[in-house]
């Protein structure tokens, strides 16, 4: 088991991405916390892992503060931290709200800013951890099918997990990030049910299909473990090729 020992916080870990992580970090024998702000489906995903539930608002500077009181309570540490959540509002710039903007920030930027800053100390005092960025390819590539407001939210993450990676190892912390393409969530199969979109977005990809939940799972249950002990500040692409073009 990769992960025995360990306790992991997984942001957005009710569904899609997060909650693949979270069962996969289990299957590993971590200890996890299931963090997100809709209460009832992360409930419902940590009782099916064995895992525990905590309410967080990544925008939230308290709530992040109540949320990993509630892990130090229960567990003592926090070695691994995983920022999954995110949104999108699919507008082009000239259609897009600035509130939009705004939302996506928080989410996107903002959450994974406040976890981290309030990770470090504890890591820190545990003699070290590890820290978890979920991006996309468009936070390495400028992305023909992805709104401009999506890609400066993903290319911010990038630098803050390369940042973060050379001020922190000194601190035995390891911050890499991921970048998938397009995910086969159940939000996506929505947004590709025209059957041309699908063959649109499946024409970009070498491999020729889309990202499965637990590709992106898998190279992050890697990065958390200490088979990856030497990797830091990587941005790895989980995505078929689509940065290879």
């Amino acid at each position: 088991m990769r992960l025995s020992g360990k306790t992991a916080l997984i942001t957005g870990g009710a569904g899609g991405i997060g909650a693949e992580v979270a069962r996969s970090f289990r299957q590993e024998d971590a200890s996890v916390f299931v963090a997100d702000v809709n209460c009832a489906e992360g409930e419902k995903t940590a009782a099916s892992l064995g895992a525990v539930f905590v309410r967080l608002d990544v925008t939230s500077e308290e709530s992040w503060k109540v949320a990993l009181s509630t892990v130090i309570a229960r567990n003592g540490r926090l070695d691994i931290l995983v920022n999954s959540a995110g949104i999108n509002v699919r507008k082009d710039i000239e259609e897009m709200p600035v509130e939009s903007f705004d939302a996506m920030m928080a989410v996107n930027v903002k959450g994974p800013f406040l976890g981290i800053k309030h990770c470090l100390p504890i890591m820190r005092a545990g003699g070290g951890g590890v820290i978890l960025n979920v991006s996309s390819v468009c936070g390495l590539i400028g992305h023909k099918y992805t709104n401009e407001t999506y890609t400066t939210t993903k290319g911010a993450l990038t630098l803050l997990t390369k940042s973060v990676a050379v001020r922190y190892a000194k601190d035995n912390i390891r911050c890499n990030s991921v970048h998938p393409s397009t995910v086969e969530t159940a939000l996506v199969q929505t947004m590709l049910k025209d059957p041309e979109r699908r063959a649109e977005r499946l024409g970009e990809v070498p491999l020729g299909r889309l990202a499965s939940t637990a590709d992106v799972a898998n190279a992050l249950v890697y990065l958390a473990s200490d088979e990856a002990s030497f990797v830091n500040g990587a941005a790895i692409p989980i995505d078929g090729g689509v940065t290879a073009w």
